[in-house]
């Protein structure tokens, strides 16, 4: 740590999970368990147990992980399997949280009320306690557990052919992490020692990786947006701010994402065909599809009138390739017209509102319900259509589910982002009277926005903003920081 780090010898860590904790709090969040929940996790001695004939035994399958560095929260595995004939079967395992976290349980409520895992630099609020979430209920490397599985067909065209959902004990081969995989499927790098030291695990990665690639393809050819939006993660070390990164996609990331987005669907046309409700993920389409309008014309471009998934997909592409530096800026706009995403109940029967995003009809949160609640209640769904009875679940109590989940997200996000722009602010602490280049990102009444390229901050123009629209190059200076607020001010700096 150099001295200007420390100049005034407040610690970043400790500020920032001041901050977090408050903004839980303020947003309606809980920050802790109770100590009926902490007495039900001390209760748990080991992961969940059942002799339950029904169980397949996939053991034998070549399991593993792939998730961020430092994730310890493990809910999926996945495999795949040549068919022959352009086919392939892939698998994806889903830890069985409910197994061991049963529905009206004080780990429950928690989860329940929070309905998230809230990531913040200074702190994680799990949403399940870490006793579980990263170990009874996680599928972690070298344990035997019992989980969902989602097994799927899949033909050379992407499309999925066929689908069903089952519980079978897994066994976790290899803990993989984004990074690492990813340089390897792109050529980058070497592969892992995890992987290499599993027999045929390679191989079967390569499948996974060319499967993910079909998938993606349809469902672009069918209009699924591909948007980049800059996240950057404040890297912590002894209590301090000291670097942001922006995450990058990789081949790792994508191939996850799409096994998901596979396995989603097939949880949600399971329930369907069971004569079950369930609790859809959706992006409606743009009410606000006007507004998208205006963008694309500001590049020169025209839409049709209505809401087109493909020809807002084709418009993105080519703005990609041809200026790939506001790229993130446009994807953003673009995010923000589209409006949230939202959880619905739909009734079996009813025609499906889709995820506009995702070029997608038929789609279901069932794949992380260690660290989201609608998952687990998916799962609940799920197992009592396996059993052949009745949904845990009324219909009423199922709307005031989707209702409030799609409002504690909603909060969830504010948190994480309250966080991320005090952490912002712990960085450039040190560097008032420093100049930066940026591109503004907002300008109306409400004030100008500019996004600094290093670190990859955004802060308010207070003083030179007339006449500075969205897009414009700029050179700013930084006058002044609020940890605690998380404000940012720069003044523009005339060359």
């Amino acid at each position: 740590m150099t001295d200007e780090h420390t100049h005034n010898g407040c610690n970043h860590g400790e500020m920032l999970q001041g901050v977090a904790r408050q903004a839980m709090i303020d947003k309606g969040l809980a920050p802790d368990f109770s100590p009926e929940a902490e007495k039900q996790a001390e209760a748990v001695t080991g992961p969940a147990q059942d002799d339950d004939a029904s169980i397949k035994d996939l053991r034998d399958l070549l399991w593993c992980s792939i998730d961020n560095d430092d994730s310890r929260d493990l809910d999926q595995l996945t495999v795949a399997e040549d068919l022959g004939g352009g086919n392939v079967r892939a698998l994806i395992a889903v830890a069985d949280v409910d197994a061991v976290v049963k529905k009206g349980s004080p780990i429950d409520d928690h989860a329940r009320q929070n309905t998230t895992s809230v990531y913040t630099a200074a702190r994680i609020f799990p949403m399940l306690p870490e006793k579980l979430s990263t170990n009874l209920t996680s599928l972690n490397e070298h344990e035997e557990r019992i989980a969902l599985v989602m097994d799927i067909v899949v033909d050379s065209s992407g499309s999925v052919t066929k689908g069903d959902v089952y519980r079978a004990r897994v066994h976790n081969k290899a803990q993989l992490a984004y990074n690492a995989l990813g340089m390897w499927l792109e050529g980058k790098g070497e592969l892992p020692a995890k992987a290499k030291a599993v027999p045929g695990l390679a191989e079967n990665l390569k499948l996974q990786d060319k499967l993910a690639d079909n998938m993606r393809e349809l469902r672009h050819e069918h209009g699924a947006l591909d948007l980049e939006t800059i996240e950057a993660r404040a890297v912590m070390s002894n209590g301090h701010v000291v670097d942001l990164q922006v995450e990058a996609r990789n081949n790792a990331k994508n191939l996850i994402e799409d096994f998901m987005i596979a396995a989603n669907g097939v949880s949600a046309r399971f329930l369907a065909a069971k004569g079950l409700p369930s609790l859809r993920r959706v992006v409606r389409s743009p009410e606000r599809w006007d507004r998208i309008e205006a963008i694309a014309t500001q590049y020169g471009e025209k839409l049709p009138g209505e809401p087109d998934a493909q020809a807002l997909e084709a418009f993105l592409i080519r703005r990609r390739k041809a200026d790939p530096l506001r790229f993130p800026d446009l994807s953003l706009a673009i995010v923000k017209a589209m409006g949230a995403g939202e959880y619905v109940v739909e009734m079996p029967g009813q025609t499906p509102i889709g995820h506009f995003g995702l070029a997608v009809k038929d789609y279901t949160h069932s794949t992380a319900p260690n660290r989201r609640f609608p998952d687990l209640i998916t799962h609940r769904l799920v197992k009592a259509a396996l059993a052949r009875q009745a949904s845990p679940y009324t219909r009423d109590e199922l709307e005031a589910l989707a209702t409030h989940c799609t409002g504690a997200e909603d909060a969830a996000n504010k948190v994480e982002r309250q966080v991320r722009k005090s952490a912002a602010a712990c960085i450039l602490e040190p560097r008032i009277g420093d100049r930066f280049d940026g591109l503004v990102t907002g300008a109306s009444e409400k004030g100008t926005w500019v996004r600094v390229f290093h670190p990859p901050v955004e802060g308010k123009v207070v003083h030179g903003a007339q006449g500075l629209d969205v897009g414009d190059k700029v050179t700013v200076k930084l006058i002044d920081v609020n940890i605690e607020r998380g404000y940012i001010d720069f003044v523009r700096v005339h060359h």
